[in-house]
């Protein structure tokens, strides 16, 4: 969810984050590869992921631009702006409630997300529009109407498989630490 309604803008950011990132990321898929992975938790830096995903390594959904994300422990908050138009090019809805996903807003999210038994999950909290809350059930026909039918592993809850024996996560205060197993 955070994906499909996050955008980023291409910031210059300090080679130094982008680079620390890659190279934990590449410590992952290394320790993936050993018989017994070292289980020494990998942490990255709020810093560190927001610079990564300014950068041209992480190619956002159409329409998303500008992401940058925040940690609290538990809790992920994304902030973009999103142009729904270009979100919603295909998709059509005659449902007037969903008359506020046009044009380009400023999109916060709020979710709850952590991972355990290589499993990650994640639940949408809230979502607000410029500042004002979008309603539970107005979500939900969004998430159904525009996100499932292109990205069906993305809802208001998610589960998904944790690539390179990632066998759990931890969102920390500005921090995300993964333990592989």
């Amino acid at each position: 969810m955070l994906a499909a309604l996050a955008c980023f803008a291409k910031t210059k950011t300090p080679p130094s984050d982008v680079a620390s990132m890659e190279q934990k990321l590449h410590h992952i898929e290394v320790n993936a590869s050993a018989q017994r992975p070292d289980q020494t938790p990998t942490v990255f830096t709020e810093k560190e992921v927001n610079a990564y995903v300014a950068s041209d390594n992480v190619k956002l959904p159409v329409g998303v631009q500008s992401l940058k994300l925040a940690g609290t422990p538990g809790v992920i908050t994304g902030t973009a702006q999103v142009d729904f138009d270009r979100v919603r090019e295909g998709v059509h809805s005659s449902n007037p409630l969903l008359g506020i996903f046009t044009g380009v807003h400023e999109v916060v999210v709020v979710a709850h997300a952590h991972g355990s038994g290589r499993t990650g999950y994640v639940h949408v909290d809230s979502v607000s529009l410029d500042g004002v809350e979008v309603p539970h059930f107005v979500l939900e026909l969004f998430v159904d109407q525009f996100l499932t039918p292109k990205y069906p592993q993305i809802g208001i809850d998610s589960q998904f498989a944790l690539p390179d024996r990632i066998d759990t996560a931890t969102v920390g205060e500005h921090q995300l630490a993964v333990t592989q197993k």
